[in-house]
């Protein structure tokens, strides 16, 4: 395995020319891209992403939940698969690399074994998760998650999921037959730019994904009193925008607390929103993220009680509602310890780090074991037409991820591989 650690390679250029290739498909004049899920942009890069597959040795299928899944064969086919990818949909106005970088370099992956004429153990799979910037839906259907509810799933412009999901080949009424067990996977790896500065300002080549946060999101409900600008005195007010202000610094003084968390006032609603006015309402958002959860609900515990206290000092009525409650997931040990490995016999710095983002690795790591690698992100910028990753970091991921299955279907041993 040594030897062919050292020699292995991915083309570094053909990677390059396939990530521009498909960023040619929803191009923005201002030099970003743009595919909605299931939009006709989408189609049409999802129909070049199975002709790369077929053309590089893959049989494949698309599942009930609209995911492509391509798999290169392996040595011992009923051995459970080892498995990479991300998603090729976007934001609006996005940049080249989110999710489309790790769908590519693991099809550079497989090319470069395909040219070796190497296969491995186990069948490689790679799998391009439908809508993972707006619903999950492909993720949440193999992980067993999605709701038997369809209206969360519409797509961006109240289309139905089961139209969404028959365009590009998959069937709502099926989507049970979706879920995977940990008997069909080996090992789950997904290679993504860090979507943040992290790795570029330590000056480091690669980052090993040691978790993804948890995420909970919530409203906060202001309510004053609304009245004349001019003739209300200042110590007679109950101003929601007051109120909701200082919760803003509440939150903010939140997220700086001793701990890795991070806290986040992105959303503000205030009414009746007219200059003349004192304001009566407010709706403002609560983002706040950490690996660990107990951590997150001993810091909303603090925050409830500082909401309080800013109600009694405001004569306010303030109201917390809870949106969304996503669990973290840690990554595999061995599989970060393999990445680790890897880097070393690259020669490649690296770093520990958790992910703050949610990635389809979040949902795949409650049926197998998960890994993640982080490559870096220009100034930190993503979902923006301005996101960049180099050439020499995007074939460095590349490699590492190259190695990284490599090792992990050594460690994989089953009885049908002897």
């Amino acid at each position: 395995m040594v030897s062919l650690v050292s020699k292995l390679q991915v083309d570094q250029d053909r990677l390059m020319e396939s990530i521009a290739d498909l960023a040619n498909i929803g191009a923005l004049p201002n030099g970003g891209v743009q595919r909605l899920a299931f939009s006709p942009e989408d189609c049409l890069a999802r129909d070049l992403i199975q002709q790369w597959m077929r053309e590089s040795g893959m049989q494949v299928r698309i599942d009930p939940a609209g995911n492509i899944i391509g798999r290169y064969p392996g040595r011992f086919e009923q051995a459970p698969a080892l498995t990479t990818g991300s998603h090729i949909d976007t934001v609006p106005n996005a940049g080249h690399y989110d999710g489309t970088y790790g769908v590519l370099a693991g099809l550079e992956v497989i090319r470069t074994l395909r040219d070796r004429r190497h296969s491995l153990d186990h069948p490689l799979d790679l799998i391009v998760f439908a809508d993972e910037e707006r619903t999950m839906v492909g993720c949440k259907a193999l992980s067993g998650n999605l709701g038997s509810d369809a209206l969360p799933y519409r797509s961006t412009d109240g289309e139905p999921i089961q139209s969404c999901l028959a365009r590009v080949g998959g069937d709502w009424s099926k989507r049970a037959d979706v879920r995977l067990t940990s008997a069909e996977l080996a090992a789950f790896v997904e290679l993504h730019i860090e979507q943040g500065p992290v790795l570029e300002s330590a000056q480091k080549e690669i980052g090993i994904v040691t978790g993804i946060v948890a995420q909970q999101r919530y409203i906060f409900t202001v309510e004053g009193r609304g009245s004349h600008a001019g003739t209300t005195p200042m110590h007679l007010r109950q101003d929601a925008l007051v109120a909701a202000s200082r919760l803003v610094l509440a939150v903010h003084a939140l997220g700086n607390r001793p701990g890795d968390q991070v806290a986040t006032v992105g959303q503000l609603d205030v009414a009746p929103n007219v200059a003349n006015t004192i304001p009566d309402r407010v709706e403002l958002s609560l983002d706040i993220r950490d690996l660990d959860e107990d951590h997150l609900d001993q810091l909303m515990t603090k925050l409830e009680a500082e909401m309080a206290q800013i109600a009694a000092e405001t004569e306010t009525r303030i109201q917390l509602s809870p949106l969304l409650r996503n669990q973290s997931a840690l990554a595999n040990s061995r599989i970060q310890t393999a990445i680790a490995q890897v880097c070393e016999d690259l020669s490649l710095s690296y770093m520990q780090l958790p992910s703050r983002a949610s990635h389809d690795a979040q949902e795949m790591a409650q049926i197998t074991d998960m890994g993640m690698i982080f490559v870096p992100s220009e100034a930190g910028i993503s979902h923006a037409e301005t996101e960049y990753t180099s050439p020499e970091h995007c074939a460095q991921g590349a490699n590492v991820l190259l190695h990284t299955l490599i090792r992990l279907d050594q460690h994989y041993r089953c009885s049908t591989a002897g």
